[in-house]
This record gives structure tokens, C-alpha cells and sequence, in this order.
């Protein structure tokens, strides 16, 4: 067994000559990292996630500053390196420095193997916050989520998204009628802050292949645990698309695991750094699927374990879920902070040897209040203690080191190249060009139509001016032969001519009268 995995616990301090051990089977209960800005946060998460690889346990953390990439080599000696393993007695308990099995993850798929999910994966609720829309927009959203559930189309990447809003907003009144009002205005708004989540590098993260969670649940040789390093120096730039990620990825664990029960150890340990992020200018319904996800998630074997600078930067419901809780020291110069610190304090079960109010504000570094479970699930008195050393490298790693490490990798195979299937967008675009064949062949029938019927009509126009003009000729021939008859009655050859003339013309006119002429 190793030195910080003895006897089913994990040696987290030491407070004097009290060890202060963390239970594996308690580790789902989830935790809380606390403290001021620098006063050893980062060690605390390293030297917790190496304990859980050690156990077995697989890890996943957010590397929000490049410092835990050193996790993929062995720590070295320095004098206060040497002078805490002094302290602490790990010479003789047999501490060495050892790397440990990494796998690095990026979502832009620069400084790790690409993360992708799919528009579909991420869904309407995380998306709309994820693209800043107000809950008209949301609405309709998830209404073009459901247009595209019933009509079997797959919403892959974002041009699946786009094309789906397009085609949407081309037939606004045929699913404004079925769906509710979707205003064309919205519609383009909608389309807008798509094509901006393109810019933020949406175009990169939504495709596929699309991560497969399991693949994080992996162990070496060894058996030590995965540490999944996702790198997040860039995407901590825009705060609300570092924190959707995470929910998303807490969502995919919930939704893909199993239930558990009461484990030895847990599946898999999720750090959260920057946690406060995750609840800023967060929406009532997206706060209660936070809390939802954290309560729930436990019984799944996942312990989740938020890492930021005050406890109070997470809300009392899902504060009151983190069993396991080491604070670092806090600040109070002001009386608001004074009253953060004073909650702070409040939280722990009291030591009579110590004034835990004091104490918070007291503590060095590397140094906390540390309250763990116990076999009963119940919360530790709080002990004042200082954290282990880490066994692996502090600080960061040069990119030659970095890019062996994904090449090596196998995953890297898996899902270094965009797959770019059939979905959506390729759907919509045979759908459009069928409907613009059909259009136009419908153009040529009516065309052809139109062409026909002007033939009918100047053959018509043609056969009834040939009739009319043998009828006129008839009816002034017959005219002619009965004016004849009737002016040699009245008047010799002169009435003849004039008779015959008269009669001609009366039966054209009569003929006209009777054809409408």
C-alpha cells in the first residue's frame, strides 16, 4: 500500500502528531476547498488527487492556470521541500516523488485531445445559457429542439443548429401554428448568438466524435487512477462557457452512470475550480438542476469536490452537501468579510483547543481547518493541520512534454479528427433543393400550361376567323341573290344592282349580329 493510501484512508495532514485521513467510502459525499488566494488551494487538490489515483479512483480536474499539468512528472527536492518531509515524518513512512498516469483534454483541442459534445448533448437549457438568451429566446430554443425530435433530425454542430433556425424561420407560420409563436425576430437573435458561439470556438467543440464519459473511467497498469486533465487557460476567458461545460459534464456523468449504492470508494472524483462561476448570474431553474445534480450524483459513486476562495460563493443548498471540507486561510477587512469569515467558522463542528473564528485568519500556508467525514457519515471535530506535500511535479510542463503525452495517448486516435456525418444541416440542404426542383418544375408545368393554352386560343381565334369569313362571304353572296330578285321586281336592271347590293350588306350585318362580331 502506499504511503498516502494506508488502511482504507487517505492521508490528507497531519495536526501535530494527529493524522487526518479522509475514508474512501465517505469521498461521494463530496467536499469543499476553500481559502484566500494563495495560501495553498492548488496543493490541496493535487495532493487529494493523487491520493485518489493512488486508491484506484479515477480523477477529473480544470486546469484553470496550467499548474497542475506537472502531475505527469515527479516532484523533485528542494530545501522546503525536504523540511516539510522533515516535518510531516514521510521519509520514514517511505515518500517518493512519482508522476502519475495523465490524460490532458482540451476543448479547443490545442493543449490536450479535442472534448466535443454535440447541440443535441449540451441541450436547450445549458445552450440558452451558454449563447446569453433571454427566456422568450429560451423558450424557443427548446422549441426547435422539439421541431427537430419529431421530425428525426440530429442536431450535431452548430450549422445543424443554424439550419434548423433558418428552416424554422422560412416556415415560422406553419410551426407557429403547431408549436406556439416563434417571431421571426427572435428567430434571427437566436441565429446571431449562434453565429457568435461559432466565433467563441463553438464550431471546434460541437461535433463529433463526441466524448465518451466512460472513457475517463480508466486505471494503468498499475492500477492508479486516470487523472483527466481538462485544460482550461483559455476557456476561463469567458467565464459562463468554462462553467456551462462543467454543469454539462457533471450532467453527462449523472445521466450515464448507473445507480451504486454505498461504495468502497468512489467511480470518479470531479474538482471543480473557480466554482463561484458556476453560480454567478446563474437563472432560479438552472440553480435547482445544479442542486438536483449534486445531491443525486452521489448515489451514482461520483464525489464532487468545489474548489474557491470563500464557502459563501456557493449557495446554503448545495453547500450543506459538502461533507468533507478543508478551509485555508481568509481575509476580513471589511465587515462584510468579517461576517463571510465569521460564517465560515460557524460551519465546522468547534475543537475547544482552539477558536476557530481566530484561527481562520491565522492559518499559513499550506496550512487549514480540516473537517472529514466519519465512519457514520457525520462531520469531524475540526482539526487545525498542515497538507501533505504532493509526490508529483509542481508547476507546468514545456509543449514538446505535453504533445508526447497526447500522442501517446490512444484515445488521441479515437478523437483527434472531426467527423463531420450526416445530420441536420445535410438533411435541410436536400430538403431545399428538392423543394427548389419541385418549385421549378412546378414553374415549367404551369409555363407549359400557359403556352398550351395560348396555342388553343389563337387556333381558335384562327378557325373562327376562317368560318367568318366563309359565312361572311355566303351570307353576302345569298344577300346579294335575293336583293337581286327583288329590285328586278321593283325597278329594271337599276333596282337589280341596287338590291343585290343592300341584300349583300344586310347579311354580313346579320351574320356579325349573331357572332358578336
Amino acid at each position: 500500500e502506499l504511503v498516502m493510501y494506508k488502511n482504507n484512508e487517505i492521508w490528507m495532514a497531519l495536526a501535530g502528531n494527529k493524522k487526518i485521513s479522509v475514508l474512501p467510502k465517505m469521498a461521494n459525499r463530496h467536499g469543499l476547498i476553500a481559502g484566500a488566494t494563495g495560501t495553498g488551494k492548488t496543493i490541496t487538490l493535487k495532493v487529494m488527487a493523487e491520493s485518489f489515483s493512488d486508491c484506484g479512483v479515477p480523477v477529473f480536474l480544470a486546469d484553470v492556470k496550467g499548474d497542475l499539468a506537472g502531475m505527469c512528472e515527479p516532484g523533485t527536492e528542494n530545501g522546503d521541500m525536504m523540511k516539510r518531509m522533515e516535518q510531516f515524518g514521510l521519509p520514514e513512512a517511505g515518500f517518493s516523488f512519482c508522476s502519475y498516469p495523465v490524460c490532458f483534454w482540451d476543448i479547443f483541442g490545442e493543449s490536450g485531445i479535442p472534448l466535443r459534445t454535440t447541440i443535441s448533448e449540451m441541450g436547450p437549457t445549458l445552450l440558452a445559457r451558454l449563447m446569453d438568451l433571454n427566456p422568450t429566446q429560451s423558450d424557443i430554443l427548446r422549441v426547435i429542439f422539439k421541431i427537430a425530435d419529431d421530425d428525426g433530425l440530429l442536431l450535431i454542430d452548430t450549422k445543424d443548429l443554424r439550419a434548423m433556425l433558418q428552416y424554422a424561420y422560412e416556415n415560422s407560420k406553419e410551426y407557429s401554428a403547431q408549436y406556439g409563436n416563434m417571431s421571426k425576430q427572435s428567430l434571427g437573435a437566436i441565429t446571431r448568438a449562434v453565429v457568435a458561439l461559432e466565433d467563441a470556438g463553438g464550431d471546434q467543440f460541437f461535433g463529433e466524435p463526441a466524448l465518451n464519459i466512460r472513457d475517463w473511467f480508466s486505471t494503468d497498469m498499475s492500477g492508479r487512477g486516470t487523472i483527466n486533465i481538462l485544460d482550461c487557460q483559455s476557456l476561463i476567458n469567458t467565464p459562463v462557457m468554462y462553467s456551462t461545460f462543467m454543469l454539462w459534464m457533471l450532467s453527462e456523468l449523472f445521466e450515464t452512470l448507473p445507480e451504486a449504492g454505498d461504495l468502497e470508494k468512489p467511480r470518479m472524483v470531479f474538482f471543480f475550480d473557480e466554482a463561484h462561476l458556476l453560480f454567478e448570474h446563474a437563472p432560479k431553474a438552472l440553480l435547482q438542476k445544479i442542486e438536483q445534480v449534486v445531491k443525486l450524483i452521489r448515489s451514482k459513486g461520483v464525489g464532487i469536490y468545489f474548489i474557491t476562495q470563500n464557502p459563501s460563493d456557493i449557495p446554503n443548498d448545495v453547500l450543506a452537501q459538502l461533507g468533507n471540507k478543508v478551509q485555508h486561510a481568509l481575509h476580513a477587512y471589511t465587515p462584510a468579510e468579517q461576517k463571510k469569515v465569521k460564517a465560515a467558522a460557524e460551519s465546522f463542528r468547534p475543537n475547544p483547543a482552539f477558536d476557530t473564528l481566530e484561527a481562520i485568519t491565522n492559518l499559513g500556508i499550506g496550512e487549514a481547518l480540516i473537517s472529514f467525514l466519519d465512519e457514520e457519515g457525520r462531520p469531524s471535530m475540526v482539526e487545525r493541520g498542515n497538507i501533505l506535500p504532493p509526490r508529483s511535479k509542481m508547476g507546468s510542463i514545456g509543449d514538446s512534454l505535453r504533445k508526447q503525452k497526447i500522442v501517446e495517448n490512444p484515445l488521441s486516435v479515437r478523437y483527434q479528427e472531426m467527423v463531420d456525418r450526416d445530420s441536420a444541416y445535410e438533411f435541410l440542404q436536400r430538403k431545399n433543393i428538392e423543394e427548389q426542383n419541385l418549385r421549378e418544375e412546378e414553374k415549367e408545368r404551369t409555363q407549359a400550361r400557359k403556352e398550351e393554352e395560348k396555342k388553343k386560343e389563337r387556333a381558335q381565334k384562327k378557325q373562327a376567323a376562317a368560318i367568318g369569313r366563309v359565312a361572311r362571304t355566303a351570307s353576302g353572296t345569298i344577300g346579294r341573290e335575293l336583293g337581286n330578285e327583288l329590285g328586278k321586281k321593283v325597278g329594271g336592271s337599276f333596282g337589280k344592282r341596287l338590291g343585290g347590293n343592300v341584300g349583300a350588306a344586310l347579311g354580313r350585318g346579320l351574320l356579325d349580329t349573331l357572332f358578336g362580331r
